[in-house]
């Protein structure tokens, strides 16, 4: 046992340090600890991946993808911008406020973190710039929100939890719409502070007449979210079937109300959805194989064991977040979410944690692993978007991390911030 682990998870660090791509350091790792430590045959390996894939709640990642991509290029996002610039633009603060709200509504559109630093970002980082924000903190400001995308429903994360963990997708869906909305706060409170400090921002008034004519422009926009959720609460379509209706909502507004979507903007969308899903599926596939296996040596069922003799639930469920916090520096969102649930799954559960409420914490802590380096993956998309660079941006960013952990931590102790919506 103690070998199998060594060589699993030293193969597997050893190639992520030299550079090789997480799914290609998995899938060697599995394979090379197969070969030396067991009979199995190698087309397990094959048959792990293809039966892992084979489930209807994960055909709703590529449509969702596609759908963000059609809200970006089809004027939805713009539109979500003007609104969250009439709603909140007056506070101190005026645009990084405007960065935290408009991620909120674009999260509620896309499920992606880096989608929404991309849609979102790549609008208010040059208009922060322009108003005299420092360009590093911006950058950071737009990186953390851009977090709020696989919290607030719906999430592509929560869509790989709820098929790991054999759980609702749907409560997961609806257990994340507070936590979504409080990391959104805390964000406001960090960006308000630091404004009134250095006088960020441009001082607006707030005119109901603004916000009105903002509404009525953005209101299909804004009717995404609720033809989704609602769809979802209503019995009307299931998770996935949600994720076509917004393709279809989206070309029809972008088409025919905005007029923003051509052939070339739909082509655009579906080259990057293609290749975005190309990854993610390649990933998912050595993911489920890599965690197939891990089962197959009772790793979980041994770890697990090992975390239960610490008598104390509650120092047990610190453990967990630290670790969580840890692996979210280095390997990504989808990859730790396969590896782990069916190790950590068990802990919680014994303790009296449910499933879902599980589910937010780990994606929340997971979420965090966004913004925080070597692997930080919104904080690359965001230095692409500003010309900052990096090493710049983290030290900017750390009260955000600060404030999230804190939210994480009541997400955790308490379960009515995140199941209590559940009834």
């Amino acid at each position: 046992m103690i070998l199998k682990i060594l060589i699993l998870f030293g193969v597997m660090f050893a190639l992520m340090i030299i550079g090789a791509p997480i799914a290609v350091s998995l899938g060697i790792a599995t394979i090379t600890t197969m070969v030396t430590t067991t009979n199995i045959g190698l087309t397990s390996i094959a048959t792990a991946c293809f039966s892992g894939l084979d489930s209807f709640p994960l055909m709703a990642i590529p449509f969702f993808i596609l759908a963000g991509n059609l809200m970006r290029s089809g004027g939805i996002s713009r539109r979500i911008l003007d609104f969250a610039d009439a709603l909140v633009g007056s506070i101190t603060g005026s645009t990084g406020m405007v960065t935290v709200v408009a991620s909120m509504f674009f999260a509620a559109l896309s499920g992606s973190s880096p989608a929404t630093v991309t849609a979102i970002g790549g609008i208010t980082i040059p208009e922060m710039k322009k108003e005299g924000y420092d360009p590093a903190y911006a950058t950071a400001l737009a990186a953390a929100a851009g977090t709020i995308g696989v919290i607030i429903p719906p999430s592509i994360p929560f869509v790989i939890y709820g098929v790991a963990a054999q759980c609702s997708i749907s409560d997961l869906f609806l257990a994340g719409i507070i936590p979504g909305i409080m990391i959104g706060i805390v964000l406001m409170g960090v960006n308000y502070f630091t404004s009134k400090k250095y006088n960020y921002g441009t001082k607006k008034k707030f005119q109901i007449g603004t916000l009105i004519a903002s509404l009525r422009t953005s209101i299909w926009a804004l009717l995404v979210p609720v033809i989704i959720l609602g769809g979802i609460y209503g019995g009307i379509f299931t998770p996935t079937e949600s994720a076509v209706v917004a393709i279809v909502y989206s070309l029809l507004v972008g088409v025919f109300v905005y007029k923003e979507l051509d052939k070339k903007a739909i082509y655009e969308a579906l080259r990057d959805t293609v290749l975005i899903n190309g990854q993610t599926t390649f990933l998912v596939g050595i993911s489920m194989a890599f965690a197939r296996f891990l089962t197959m040596s009772q790793v979980p069922t041994s770890i697990a064991s090992s975390i239960l003799n610490i008598s104390n639930p509650i120092l047990i469920l610190l453990v967990i977040n630290v670790f969580l916090l840890i692996v979210g520096c280095f390997i990504d969102n989808i990859s730790s979410c396969v590896i782990l649930t069916p190790i950590l799954l068990p802990i919680v559960t014994g303790i009296g944690m449910s499933p879902i409420q599980f589910g937010i914490v780990m994606t929340v802590n997971l979420a965090i692993g966004f913004i925080t380096p070597p692997y930080g993956c919104n904080l690359f998309f965001a230095s692409a978007i500003s010309g900052v660079p990096v090493t710049k941006i983290a030290a900017k960013i750390l009260p955000m991390i600060l404030v999230m952990i804190c939210v994480l931590m009541l997400l955790t102790f308490v379960p009515a911030l995140s199941i209590g919506i559940l009834g």
